[in-house]
């Protein structure tokens, strides 16, 4: 008995102190706080032209260099956040919520229902992801709307086949068939027991996803499909910097910099929820 009651203890202090979880979740924290509230941090008007500090290297006044216009690199930066997040959950969560309903109709279901939508699924993943999404933007015009728009006509797909089989497994557990003998409808059954159930993986890339969907708009970005100029986005800032590469190095790095740390921490905290979950279903 003695030691049956400590083990919980110690898998509840492993995940506390679990390293990829608290440092994902420092640094997304850290990315929250700057987006909210960016003046806090930035030492310049973003938008400033300053024609007596054009491509001046970092320095105490510029802690990140200049650009060809005098912005302040390091406060644009710090701007950037705000879009590139905003990119990260709205790029996302329409497809984790379409996705998820998808899915869980088709698992549950079955039938014709999931016979058609597995063939749209098949037909969509057949492309490139990125190349299917650069030419529904580049038909729809670019913006951060279109693109959305393009994320969730194609992204949707991975989360309905996350939930879809997840769903196929949790109906026929024994949780579910009491609920159908207790006369529960089918909608309560899927709405109130088999997709809380369900929701573990789909969480778990959904945060994978938003660090997917940082890399995928910022590229968009660069390539002039995503946020447009002089809108502060890192995507946006590099290609800025594209041509100075060799005279004024600062003006892509350092934003390639934060796309990196945001991605490592979305990333970090995805693998520490997976093993947080881990544990406790083997607890």
């Amino acid at each position: 008995m003695k030691s049956a009651t400590k083990a919980p203890r110690r898998n509840a202090l492993w995940v506390r102190l679990s390293p990829a979880l608290t440092a994902g979740a420092l640094i997304v924290f850290l990315a929250l706080v700057i987006a909210i509230c960016p003046q806090w941090f930035a030492t310049h008007d973003p938008e400033l032209f300053d024609y007596d500090a054009l491509l001046v290297g970092p320095s105490v006044q510029h802690w990140f260099g200049t650009d060809s216009f005098g912005r302040d690199i390091y406060s644009r930066v710090i701007w950037a956040f705000r879009v590139d997040l905003q990119m990260a959950v709205f790029a996302t969560v329409f497809s984790v919520i379409f996705g998820t309903v998808m899915g869980a109709s088709v698992g549950f279901f079955g039938g014709i229902l999931d016979t058609v939508v597995g063939r749209v699924i098949d037909v969509i993943v057949i492309f490139p992801f990125l190349v299917l999404i650069i030419a529904i933007v580049a038909l729809l015009g670019p913006g951060l709307i279109n693109m959305y728009i393009a994320m969730t006509a194609v992204g949707w797909v991975f989360y309905c086949r996350l939930m879809r089989a997840e769903i196929r497994v949790q109906k026929n557990l024994d949780y579910a068939a009491a609920a159908r003998g207790l006369g529960y409808s089918n909608l309560r059954i899927v709405v109130r027991h088999l997709i809380p159930n369900a929701m573990t993986p789909v969480l778990i890339y959904w945060m994978t996803d938003m660090a997917l969907a940082v890399l995928l708009g910022s590229s968009l970005g660069y390539l002039g499909l995503g946020a447009q100029p002089p809108e502060a986005e890192w995507g946006v800032l590099i290609a800025d910097g594209k041509n100075y590469i060799e005279t004024a190095w600062w003006m892509s790095v350092f934003p390639g910099v934060a796309i990196l740390l945001l991605g490592l921490g979305l990333s970090l905290l995805s693998d520490g929820l997976a093993e947080y979950f881990n544990r406790q279903e083997h607890a």
